[in-house]
């Protein structure tokens, strides 16, 4: 599957029961887009610890700055917001 994703970039969301919970943002490549959240969760199960794997995943391109670095703050509001 790692040859599948372009990026990807995990940030803490606010969750009730936990405190924070994983929330993954994934860039796939474009000819793989049929992937679905539970396939990558179920992807995660088998290779994390549970409290390690995303409880919510997002798809989509990843934002990044001049230099290439995934700009994390703004996922963090994307987040938020869910």
């Amino acid at each position: 599957m790692s040859i599948l994703v372009v990026g990807a970039a995990v940030v803490a969301k606010n969750d009730p029961k936990w405190g924070e919970s994983p929330c993954a943002f994934i860039e796939l490549r474009e000819d793989q887009m049929e992937f679905t959240e539970q396939e990558i969760i179920k992807f995660c199960r088998s290779r994390l610890a549970h409290y390690k794997c995303p409880k919510t995943v997002v798809f989509g391109p990843l934002v990044k700055t001049s230099t290439g670095k995934i700009q994390k703050f703004i996922l963090r509001k994307r987040a938020e917001d869910l």
